[in-house]
């Protein structure tokens, strides 16, 4: 974007914006869900790295990136439903079991995946929106993947669903009390199992777009916290799906500063910016961190609101 002059740098702060923010998207909406519940879930970085390992491993294998997907998905619903099995036994803690989860996510990923860092596997597609445009890099920058189109749709469906439907009162009345539940006659355990599930899918989604799309590959590094990240996300967003979203596009845009730098011209120093999502959650885990409204908005039944 040399060519396009100090203009290049916010075109492609926004379009790296919209590339990096997906799978900051994905994974913040399937913890929104599954901490409105009443559960939190830090082995979604786990889930995230698998889900790309899987998605990459079966779209070489039948030549179909959707296939990928798919798989991802699975492979995070069963995550999922191991981490919300393994909650749900006695005196144990959501936290510990998470970062148990992530560990293990991790490394049957790093041994499962070693056959797939070489081969090429399909791409899924983009859609794009710079067509109106002759250069390259506006073409370049406003290429957007399905997957980022379908998270914005369900941070407004999510939204819609907390509000106004029976499924999203029965989540949210689950993840304030348990006793206000059983007093509706709620299974707490079964509704916090399947929202954990969903919002595993969701990472594992977040995985596949990670190998399939941006940066396309698979390899041990891949994620690089993302799935962790994307928990303090939430935190900020007042588990609200809506802030999610543009929450998301925040890291994104912190993420893309680097190579938007590096895109035009500037060679010293820039990459200090790629620490920018680094700084960015530890300064919004500070300035959240008010004992006033660190957590206002949380649901009652979290584990770090007792």
């Amino acid at each position: 974007m040399t060519d396009l002059g100090l203009w290049g740098v916010p075109l492609a702060v926004v379009g790296g914006a919209i590339r990096v923010s997906t799978p900051f998207l994905l994974v913040s909406l399937g913890e929104c869900l599954t901490e409105r519940s009443g559960r939190i879930n830090l082995g979604l970085e786990g889930t995230l790295v698998f889900g790309a390992m899987s998605g990459y491993a079966v779209a070489y294998l039948t030549g179909s990136a959707w296939a990928g997907v798919g798989a991802a998905a699975v492979s995070g619903v069963l995550f999922g439903l191991l981490h919300g099995a393994l909650c749900s036994l006695p005196r144990v803690n959501d936290i510990a079991i998470g970062i148990a989860l992530m560990l293990l996510g991790m490394g049957l990923a790093f041994f499962f995946g070693k056959p797939y860092i070489q081969p090429v596997a399909p791409d899924l597609p983009a859609i794009n929106f710079g067509a109106w445009s002759d250069s390259p890099q506006v073409q370049a920058a406003l290429r957007v993947n399905v997957l980022f189109i379908l998270g914005a749709v369900l941070a407004l469906v999510m939204a819609w669903m907390f509000k106004a439907t029976r499924i999203g009162l029965v989540i949210r009345v689950v993840g304030d009390s348990t006793d206000a539940a059983r007093a509706l006659g709620l299974h707490a355990g079964r509704v916090r199992l399947l929202s954990t599930a969903a919002g595993g899918a969701l990472a594992g989604v977040g995985g596949a777009y990670l190998s399939l799309y941006y940066p396309g590959s698979w390899n041990e590094g891949i994620s690089s916290g993302q799935g962790l990240m994307a928990v303090a996300l939430v935190i900020f967003a007042r588990w609200s799906p809506i802030n999610c979203f543009f929450a998301a596009l925040l890291f994104g845009g912190a993420g893309a500063l680097g190579p938007a730098l590096q895109s035009v011209g500037v060679t010293e120093g820039y990459y200090l910016f790629y620490a920018a999502p680094y700084v960015l959650t530890l300064a919004l885990l500070i300035a959240t961190s008010s004992p006033n409204r660190a957590l206002s908005g949380a649901p009652g039944e979290l584990s770090i609101t007792k």
